[in-house]
């Protein structure tokens, strides 16, 4: 358990175990494990009418990811918009910063709330922690009917293949993770697409700061979660980064 050397995490930003718990340490599962985890999952139909779409929303908030984090602020409202016009989406915000920090938030349905969690929450300094993120979906896969993994960050400092067993179990769980590269650093872009392809995902990058392009990839993550291939199929006619998804997704 992770706790701040100067201010303690706000209470309200964290999941529901304890206020100032952060996520457990990843550990690995056995063949068991793995397959009572994918039957389960694959017992739940992932877009029944009706169902709340959900979506996990992973950010790298290390210190360089300030100017991104603060984007994101302004532009997550977008997800929410697009996911109206086809049904309702519940957010999990889950962030690693600092030494050893990784939390979550519980499920959120109001862009407001999230935005205003999001605000609470400055970058550190520290290391990625990318494994924790996809551990955390993985165990809210099954229980939470997760349909979509966003992740946005610029670097990767882990084993490349740890993370790929990962989301090569997501995968199976038919969870695709869409990873967002800001930058154009040879190792993260080398583990981000593999990260993507093993999950039945997508690999984009956008440039620093930009906007634009991260709002089109924001919405068209939340169209897939709201609605699935058919929805972010109607909005790529429409939508570049819906396009650049669909072209990759299995």
């Amino acid at each position: 358990m992770s706790r701040e050397p100067t201010k303690q995490a706000p209470a309200d930003a964290v999941s529901g175990r304890q206020a100032d718990e952060s996520l457990p340490e990843a550990q690995r599962s056995t063949t068991d494990d793995i397959a009572a985890f994918v039957e389960k999952a694959r017992a739940m139909s992932p877009f029944a009418a009706g169902q709340r779409g959900r979506l996990v929303f992973a950010l790298d908030a290390t210190m360089s990811r300030q100017p991104t984090w603060d984007m994101a602020c302004t532009l997550q409202a977008d997800m929410f918009r697009e996911a109206a016009s086809l049904g309702r989406l519940d957010i999990r915000l889950v962030y690693y910063r600092g030494f050893n920090e990784c939390r979550a938030s519980k499920w959120i349905s109001d862009s407001a709330e999230l935005a205003r969690l999001m605000g609470k929450i400055d970058c550190r300094g520290g290391n990625t922690q990318i494994g924790r993120v996809l551990s955390e979906a993985r165990r809210e896969a099954a229980g939470a009917g997760v349909r979509a993994v966003v992740f946005v960050g610029d670097a990767m400092e882990e084993s490349v293949d740890d993370l790929c067993a990962r989301a090569g179990e997501l995968g199976m769980l038919k969870v695709p993770v869409f990873m967002f590269q800001e930058g154009h650093d040879p190792t993260a872009e080398q583990a981000f697409r593999e990260i993507a392809r093993l999950s039945g995902g997508a690999w984009c990058r956008f440039d620093p700061g930009a906007a634009a392009q991260l709002r089109e990839l924001l919405r068209a993550a939340a169209a897939y979660a709201a609605g699935g291939r058919e929805a972010l199929k109607r909005l790529s006619a429409r939508d570049g980064g819906a396009a650049r998804l669909l072209a990759q997704i299995k």
